[in-house]
């Protein structure tokens, strides 16, 4: 079974963002406009809302109005929207607006006052509402019926996407749709990236519900603006001191018109926006901003070789001699689990290692009897696989004097008789005169000292080979 999540990612080097005028990090805001898209039964649906409003313990209520929730929704839309957009509009910060589609069908003056000020709409589906039950081919219909209504509101088709309340099928229909810059249905990375979906690459800009507004209502969350406040300027100083070293990372901002709307709450985000102007260097984007920028300087480059995605038979014939002449590692491997993880060759290396590590004492002894004498009489009639005389050749052990082929000889014959098994070290790590030095004395060595030492050189062959191969 092939495992999809990606827990790999850039890895310890990420690429350089290259942010506009050598900005050290990009500062994202998104207000979500969902005042009138959510759960109601005036809207259809079978309950009330429940999510993300000032109502401790709310529950969906079963064919009935929370009126309560609904006019909490409605400040959001009637005060805590003009609120943040006079302060956007004050600072000329642009703002990436997550809409969904029926809340702009009742709001008109907020959508005039949103494309009035110049910001991004992105859609934020159709309905706020739980997609993670819904059928496939619902939530396929209700993204189009979100494109459509989302451009009779505004004039243009989205080419942002955000769903939030999404299901697992929800970047891969998007994906699938089309027509998107990016989707932001993730939450894990500082930095966009591309994802590839039955051959389409569809960027990714990640999204937060960390340094997001909504976090005022859950559950050890902030409690005040000035928590919030604290809370985005650690996340800025951090952020801002890695781009300072070199790498620029984006901070994504996360509110809602009902939520840091609220005054109390407002000045925390309004102190931070303050404590940003004091800061060289940094950019305020739109998400589309940041995606045509990425799409610039880091376009899509498909990879030639991805192992996690090849079939059986493919994957041991690509990678079946790593362990020589042991191709049941890569099969084994293969039947376990690989993932994005493994598509590097540390990662790879990891999976057929284990499968190494974890065979019987009997298995890992053929292994190491597979592999050939150093300069042995294989060498000599060219019968080495292709990989091991490269190896070899590395190391000048094809290339011998007369003296030198009679040591290794000599060794060759000692240090099997000794342990049953070829004299086995990693050649390319070593100079000719260091594998002597390394022969010599490991021929002394205990036969258990010596099993594990052969079985670390094997591994690192395998990782050296590996590394020829893929990229890490």
């Amino acid at each position: 079974m092939r495992y999809p999540r990606d827990m790999q990612g850039y890895g310890p080097n990420p690429p350089n963002a290259n942010w506009p005028g050598g900005a050290r990090v990009a500062v994202q805001f998104v207000l979500n406009y969902e005042e009138g898209g959510e759960n109601n039964i005036l809207h259809g649906d079978e309950n009330s809302e429940a999510f993300l409003a000032d109502v401790v313990g709310a529950v969906p209520w079963p064919g009935k109005r929370h009126w309560n929730i609904e006019s909490m929704y409605e400040y959001g839309a009637r005060a805590g929207f003009w609120r943040l957009h006079r302060l956007f509009t004050e600072e000329k910060i642009p703002v990436t607006i997550y809409g969904v589609a029926t809340a702009f069908a009742r709001s008109p003056m907020q959508v005039t006052a949103m494309q009035e000020a110049g910001w991004e709409i992105a859609s934020h589906g159709y309905k706020w509402v739980e997609h993670k039950d819904m059928p496939v081919e619902v939530e396929r219909a209700q993204i189009h019926e979100a494109i459509h209504l989302h451009t009779a509101a505004t004039g243009q088709r989205p080419t942002g996407w955000y769903t939030g309340r999404c299901s697992v099928n929800t970047v891969d229909l998007v994906s699938e749709e089309g027509g998107f810059e990016y989707v932001s249905d993730t939450y894990d990375d500082d930095l966009p990236y591309w994802r590839e979906h039955k051959g389409h690459a569809q960027l990714i800009i990640p999204y937060t519900l960390s340094a997001n507004d909504m976090r005022f209502v859950t559950a050890s969350g902030f409690a005040d603006g000035e928590q919030f406040f604290q809370f985005l300027k650690d996340s800025f100083d951090c952020l801002y001191a890695e781009g300072k070293a070199g790498s620029p990372k984006m901070m994504s901002i996360g509110l809602h018109c009902r939520l840091v709307g609220q005054p109390g709450r407002f000045q925390g985000l309004k102190r931070f926006i303050d404590y940003i102007r004091g800061f060289e260097k940094v950019w305020t984007p739109t998400r589309i901003e940041v995606a045509r920028h990425w799409a610039k300087e880091h376009p899509y480059v498909k990879r030639e070789l991805v192992p996690s995605a090849l079939d059986k038979p493919a994957f041991i014939e690509k990678f079946g001699s790593i362990f020589e002449h042991s191709p049941w590692i890569a099969e084994r491997a293969w039947d376990g689990e690989l993932g994005p993880a493994n598509d590097t060759a540390t990662g790879l290396h990891f999976a057929l290692r284990s499968q190494f590590r974890m065979a019987g004492q009997a298995e890992r002894l053929g292994v190491l009897q597979a592999h050939p004498d150093l300069a042995g009489k294989l060498a000599a009639a060219k019968r080495l696989t292709e990989a091991s005389t490269a190896e070899q050749a590395s190391a000048g052990l094809d290339a011998l004097t007369d003296a030198e082929r009679e040591k290794f000889t000599h060794l060759n014959a000692a240090y099997t008789a000794k342990f049953g098994f070829p004299f086995i070290i990693a050649v390319r790590d070593h100079s000719k005169a260091q594998i002597l030095e390394a022969f010599e004395r490991r021929v002394g060595n205990t036969p258990e000292t010596e099993f594990l030492t052969a079985c670390t050189q094997v591994e690192r062959i395998a990782l050296l080979r590996l590394r020829a191969m893929l990229p890490d």
